[in-house]
Parts: C-alpha cells; structure tokens; sequence
C-alpha cells in the first residue's frame, strides 16, 4: 500500500492552508452579530455587502447573496433551505463547556454533545444564513 504524501509533485506542500472561507449570507447584520457574540469575534473588514472575521489565520467573509453570483458564476447560487453540503469543524478544549456556554448564548444545538464511533467528541448548531458548525475534542 502507497502512502499518502503531504507534498506535491514538486516537493511543495499543497494546500498551505484555507485562506479564506466565504459565506453566502441573506441576513448580513443578523448574521454578523451572532459572529460577533457566538464567536467572540472582530470584524476585520466590513464594507456594504461583506463583513470578514478571522479565525485563527482563516477569514471568514460573510457576503450577501445578492452579491455573491458575480463571485461564482456560472455557478449558481444556493437557496438558505436547499439543505446542507458542508460542515466546519472548530477545535475546543471541552465540547460540553463550550455546549453549555453556546446555549447560554442562546444557540441551539442541531445534536450532541456525543461520542462519534470514530473517537471523537462532537456537537452541531446552525448559524443564520443555515451554515453548520461543529465543535469537537
């Protein structure tokens, strides 16, 4: 059996990292605020129809869906009720610490806190413009 190399052809490794995550959101404000106090994040940018926070070294830019065809055409752009393709997954120290601090927040969890077959300890929830987030340990 091969095994699986973190370099490229080249020698360089690719991906270095995720620069950048951009999110269609159709509630921009909505949808900053709970960044903002989920997350207890900065903006770092904010114009008319974007707001960007960082987690970590990655942006996080939240884009109005209006605006967002111009970026992915001739993509289309997904409806919020289209259902989920993806899932981030944030790193934490404890996931039912953080699950309590969430709810405190006012979140509600889509599942957990529970132990996955695969070893790890996760919970989900949802954020206004209908992106999942998962916590794990």
């Amino acid at each position: 059996m091969n095994q699986v190399s973190e370099q490229g052809n080249e020698g360089t490794p690719w991906p270095k990292n995720i620069a950048a995550i951009t999110l269609f959101v159709d509630e921009l404000e909505i949808t900053k605020q709970f960044y903002r106090e989920i997350f207890e994040l900065r903006v770092v940018f904010e114009d008319d129809n974007s707001v960007v926070f960082k987690i970590g070294t990655t942006l996080i830019n939240l884009l109005r869906s209006t605006e967002a065809r111009e970026l992915i055409e001739p993509a289309t752009v997904a409806k919020h009720d289209d259902g989920s393709r993806f899932v981030f997954t944030i790193e934490v120290d404890d996931v039912d610490e953080m699950c309590t601090k969430l709810t405190t927040r006012g979140v509600s969890l889509l599942n957990g806190p529970m132990d996955r077959p695969w070893g790890v300890r996760t919970a989900s929830f949802v954020d206004p413009g209908g992106h999942i987030w998962e916590i794990a340990k």
